[in-house]
């Protein structure tokens, strides 16, 4: 985790950032899945939190080793998308940095479906399992995310992208095909 390369959104007029966003993250996470990556994490430096003003931000930030970066940016995985972004070099990682678990974060949201699977998993009928998941998902959301389709099951979800406390050590392990890890860290600057 010594280099990254920072991937910036362009105004759109037809098209909303988080649209474009969205785009871009499921063109990443298809990429990973191709390159069966588990060494290139992200993160969103200027995402922000908040029930009403959550969102991922314009920037994409990819982290692992130079040569990592450059083989993932010489596949064409940005087609396209190279209307939309600014991409910038591959850069060393600056001297004074923290270090943070970039991760996702899942919530019950009471989808219909996710009542169907807690009925059959605890055997109670489907309006039982509705009516125990409504305070749950009245919670509200207060992490940025992304939409995304998934390579390996096709669905579209809501990937909500949690930033964790800053710590002064790195921590290593493996990310996976979304750029994003329960215990490896990447650097925040």
């Amino acid at each position: 985790m010594d280099h990254y390369l920072d991937i910036r959104l362009r105004p759109d007029p037809d098209f909303p950032e988080a649209m474009l966003m969205g785009a871009l993250y499921s063109k990443l996470h298809r990429a990973l899945y191709d390159l069966d990556a588990n060494d290139i994490g992200i993160s969103l430096p200027d995402h922000k939190n908040g029930v009403r003003a959550r969102t991922p931000g314009n920037r994409l930030r990819l982290h692992s080793g130079k040569e990592r970066l450059e083989q993932l940016m010489a596949v064409p995985w940005l087609t396209g998308m190279r209307d939309h972004v600014q991409l910038e070099v591959v850069q060393s990682v600056p001297e004074k940095v923290s270090y943070r678990v970039v991760r996702r974060k899942q919530f019950n949201t009471g989808s219909p479906s996710r009542a169907k699977r807690y009925a059959k998993r605890h055997d109670i009928g489907i309006d039982e399992a509705q009516r125990l998941m409504e305070k749950p998902a009245e919670r509200q959301i207060a992490l940025p995310f992304v939409q995304v389709s998934s390579r390996s099951s096709g669905q579209r979800f809501a990937l909500f992208i949690e930033h964790g406390k800053a710590q002064p050590q790195p921590s290593s392990g493996r990310f996976n095909h979304y750029g994003l890890s329960t215990e490896a860290t990447v650097p925040w600057f």
